[in-house]
């Protein structure tokens, strides 16, 4: 989109950047976007999945310290990445975790049942059947305690990420004013 102004002389040739993130960093974006020269232009659902969104943005052509503005955004946009790394693991490893003693869990299980049905050995079937129920009850409890103990670990580091963002877009709107 190009504008005139009210003389006719002042032509501003816009370019344009459409970015595809997920909701909850949607603000981030939004607020930070603009310090880079910027302007946010639209929004749409994603056709990814309902937890992502697109921001439209544009931005004048002829805008001073370009190559640096564009430095600090690829860095800004790292620092992101690295965010929402750190934030996917704080459930990942809880969930793994309660996975595998699941699993474990329904295998004493399994034995348990052909213990019974094949062999008919009863005896051996409530020695597997007491560690199999033990891992169907176990996974969720499991899963809890390491998110929590995981979020106390990984929440400083994302914080300190957030700062980093901070400072990049105090610099960036340093050189656009």
């Amino acid at each position: 989109m190009n504008t005139i102004t009210k003389n006719g002389d002042n032509y501003i040739g816009y370019e344009y950047k459409e970015v595809t993130v997920d909701r909850d960093m949607e603000g981030v974006y939004a607020d930070a976007y603009p310090n880079f020269g910027w302007k946010l232009d639209g929004r749409s659902d994603s056709v990814i999945g309902i937890s992502t969104v697109n921001l439209k943005f544009k931005r004048d052509r002829k805008i001073q310290n370009k190559a640096e503005l564009t430095r600090l955004q690829r860095h800004f946009e790292g620092n992101v990445k690295e965010i929402e790394k750190l934030e996917q693991s704080k459930t990942t490893t809880a969930f793994t975790a309660a996975m595998a003693v699941g699993i474990v869990g329904t295998a004493f299980l399994t034995g348990a049942v052909f213990a019974f049905i094949y062999a008919e050995m009863i005896p051996l079937m409530i020695l597997l059947a007491i560690p199999g129920f033990i891992g169907w009850a176990l996974p969720y409890q499991l899963y809890k305690k390491i998110q929590m103990m995981k979020n106390q670990t990984v929440t400083p580091l994302i914080e300190k990420e957030y700062d980093t963002i901070y400072e990049i877009c105090e610099k960036a709107h340093s050189l656009l004013t």
